[in-house]
């Protein structure tokens, strides 16, 4: 036992070192006490603490010794009893209120709590009051390898170039132990490689991956797998370990050359083909990936070096080869290039630039095509005067057969380009003749295809395109450029300008238009007007005299002569007519001619109006009156002249008999009271009784056929309430309409309609397999076998 005192607490605390302590801070100071009568004095040695220890992951069966604390106070009469407070004080920490020893009832982990901080206190068992100040202490946990070391962040993967020099670093792994990394070799861990030599090492103490081993190509092997290993206890025997997996990716770097897998080309290229056709692909292999195995081609020599191109494409990295010109096997049957492939991005730390490529030789062989006919100009441009005669030769397109049969020409022309048929060709000189009258006017430009077939092979047909320019001559007389619409103010004076006319001329001449006004001879010692001819295509109608009233002339119509300049000259009469008006005071014209005329008469415009407005309502009135006449119902009570056959509804079907459900309602038949009390409302249009409706002689067969009575009593009722139902109905239309019913049974009068009497012909068709069909022809087995007919059909005619 030790006995101390610390801060007026007097505690008696017993360490078993053995089992519990590892490690304790002992702070050793004297003091000095005086006895009291007595001078000497005494130094006394004083233990003083602030924490216990305990062991982690105790597995004994009895609670776990810590410590022992004790009171200068405690006498051993029992007075005394100690207290624990804190974290886990009896929860898992319990103190002996008598002795003060603590014990831990519970197993520990340090990786949860790694200490626990608690307050003791001795008290008065009588009184329950505090004889020592209350006093805090720490026990802590003490750590043991109960932990193993871990890869939080495997597994990994990591990238690293071919061919990288040894000791290149890859990735580096980190292992975490849970473990007091202050205490012991617990948690101090080292690395080593389990798999993946001897391709990759690893740093025992920092965990980096790095290359071991020099040259490693991507193109033999592009992907390892590694185990790396993190044991404790600095790697001694007894140490936990954990592991983790680290994939590791060699990336690629140029290192290889493009190779072509053959250095000789050959390919056939049909002469039709059309400029810019792809003819030929070509490819050089590169074991690289990537941006390092991206090609580019170029023609290097040859002959056909300006008729053919490579390109690269981008996606497949194979050399395109396309036609720049056209073929003509006639002319060269072949051609031959020297391509060289060679990398876009150079790493020149392999290889030199020139050493990263390769060449080939193409050989292109012109295959001969049979071609249609050749214009020796595509477009064949012809002009010709709109004066030119019917049959004139207007020009001449040739073309050939490029093939080696030189085959004979024939032309046509495509008359989908000359609908109208204005022009001929000769199918053998290719001469072109107009076959119409030609008019600029109309047409100024014919653009017409002519085709050239082969006489020995009418397949072949080859195309051209004439363009025909129509010339003018001066065919079109010059005409009033509007319509003039004149005003002449009765207010006008003399030498007063009352309009400007120009003119027009559907003809073109070269040095532009030139026009001459004048009066004709007729119209020039007119007493009213005269015509001044500006000299700029404007003639200007001037007034003669004064006081133009309108009561003694309305218009006046003035001929005017216009003349062109072409050669020879044509000329036209145009009249404008003048209408005399009543114009305001700044001249604008305010009521002219017939109108002028009108109001003169004492009637306005609102009158006239007026007048039109009553006229065309009495018209709608009368309208109105005439279709609601018409709308009248007529009397539907028929007239006998009336043929009753447009009234009656028809069925020409046969029905199914009595067991038929479908055509009629057999309910109804069987309920007949249900009919007969339907309706108590009579129709006033209708006379209900059928035969004051419609004489037995005037009756049609179909209704004599209707009336018949049958032998069934039953169905002669319901017959005539049908009847007197249809009559009576105010819902049913405003028309008459008869509906008729007949039976077909034993002894009908209207006899039977069915096709089944054919059994009492001489027919000599046996019926009898019937029978052998099943039960759904049992019926007419009955029926056509035994030789019986009949039946009870329900028919409406």
């Amino acid at each position: 036992p030790v006995e101390g005192l610390f801060s007026h607490k007097h505690y008696l605390v017993y360490f078993d070192f053995f089992l519990f302590f590892s490690k304790m801070r002992l702070n050793l100071g004297t003091y000095q006490r005086s006895s009291e009568g007595g001078g000497h004095q005494r130094q006394r040695r004083s233990w003083v603490w602030n924490q216990f220890f305990v062991l982690e992951e105790y597995t004994g069966d009895e609670p776990l010794y810590v410590g022992k604390l004790h009171s200068d106070v405690d006498k051993g009469e029992g007075r005394v009893k100690y207290v624990l407070n804190g974290e886990g004080a009896t929860s898992i920490f319990t103190i002996d209120e008598n002795t003060g020893d603590i014990h831990a009832t519970k197993r520990l982990d340090r990786e949860e709590q790694p200490y626990y901080t608690l307050r003791a206190q001795a008290r008065s068992r009588e009184t329950d009051l505090p004889v020592e100040p209350e006093s805090e202490f720490v026990i802590k946990v003490q750590d043991i390898n109960d932990n193993e070391p871990k890869f939080l962040d495997g597994p990994y993967s990591a990238r690293v170039p071919e061919m990288s020099p040894v000791g290149t670093s890859v990735v580096t792994v980190v292992a975490t132990d849970a473990d007091d990394p202050t205490y012991g070799n617990s948690a101090r861990v080292v690395y080593s490689i389990l798999e993946g030599q001897p391709y990759f090492s690893v740093e025992p103490r920092t965990g980096v991956v790095k290359t071991a081993l020099p040259n490693m190509d991507r193109e033999a092997r592009d992907q390892y797998l590694l185990v790396i290993q993190a044991k404790d206890m600095v790697g001694q025997m007894g140490g936990l370990s954990g592991t983790t997996s680290v994939t590791v990716t060699l990336s690629d770097v140029n290192d290889n050359p493009p190779e072509f897998s053959r250095k000789n080309y050959q390919f056939s290229v049909p002469e039709s083909l059309p400029v810019a056709t792809l003819v030929a692909k070509i490819r050089a292999l590169d074991l690289d990936i990537g941006p390092n195995a991206e090609m580019e081609y170029r023609v290097l020599d040859g002959d056909g070096l300006g008729m053919f191109r490579i390109t690269t494409d981008s996606d497949t990295q194979e050399g395109l080869i396309t036609l720049q010109k056209g073929l003509d096997f006639e002319t060269k049957s072949s051609y031959t290039l020297r391509v060289k492939a060679s990398n876009r991005n150079i790493d020149r730390r392999f290889h030199s630039v020139d050493s990263f490529s390769d060449t080939a030789t193409v050989h292109l062989n012109v295959e001969n095509v049979d071609e249609p006919p050749v214009f020796i100009s595509p477009l064949t441009k012809i002009v010709v005067s709109e004066a030119a005669k019917v049959g004139t030769s207007i020009g001449t397109v040739s073309a050939h057969d490029p093939d080696s049969t030189n085959s004979p020409i024939r032309y046509s022309i495509d008359r989908n380009t000359d609908l109208e048929r204005f022009f001929n060709i000769d199918a053998a000189s290719g001469i072109i003749t107009n076959a119409k009258s030609l008019d600029r006017e109309v047409n100024a430009v014919h653009n017409i295809t002519i085709f050239a077939t082969e006489s020995l092979d009418p397949l072949q047909v080859g195309k051209g395109v004439v363009l025909i320019k129509v010339t003018d001559i001066n065919d079109n007389a010059p005409v009033f450029a509007i319509e003039y619409e004149t005003y002449l103010c009765e207010s006008a004076r003399p030498g007063q300008v009352i309009e400007t006319i120009s003119a027009v001329d559907r003809d073109e001449p070269q040095s532009g238009h030139r026009f001459f006004f004048s009066l004709t001879a007729e119209a020039a010692g007119n007493l009213n007007f005269t015509l001044r001819d500006n000299k700029d295509n404007t003639a200007s109608v001037l007034t003669k005299r004064g006081g133009f009233q309108r009561r003694d002339q309305t218009v006046y119509r003035l001929p005017v002569l216009i003349m062109d300049s072409g050669s020879p000259a044509l000329s036209s009469t145009n009249t404008l007519s003048i209408r005399v008006c009543n114009c305001e005071a700044d001249g604008s014209p305010r009521a002219c001619g017939t109108e002028a005329a009108m109001l003169s008469a004492g009637l306005s415009t609102g009158a006239l109006i007026a007048i039109l407005a009553c006229i065309l309502t009495l018209l709608v009135m009368v309208l109105l009156i005439v279709t609601m006449r018409r709308r009248k119902k007529e009397p539907l009570i028929l007239d006998e002249e009336r043929d009753v056959r447009e009234n009656i509804v028809r069925y020409d079907d046969e029905g199914g008999g009595e067991e038929d459900t479908e055509a009629f309602d057999m309910v109804a038949l069987r309920n007949l009271n249900v009919v007969r009390e339907s309706s108590n409302v009579t129709r006033r249009d209708v006379t209900p009784e059928l035969p004051s409706l419609f004489p037995p002689s005037r009756l049609p067969p179909s209704y004599k056929m209707a009336l018949v009575p049958p032998d069934n009593g039953i169905f002669r009722e319901f017959i005539w309430d049908r009847l007197k139902e249809a009559d009576v109905d105010p819902s049913a239309p405003p028309y008459d309409s008869l509906q008729t019913y007949a039976f077909e049974g034993s002894g009908s009068a209207a006899e039977s309609l069915s096709s089944l009497d054919s059994l009492s012909t001489d027919s000599e068709q046996n019926y009898d397999y019937l029978s052998d069909w099943g039960p759904r022809f049992k019926k007419l087995a009955d029926l056509y076998g035994d030789g019986h007919g009949g039946g009870g059909n329900l028919f409406a005619s």
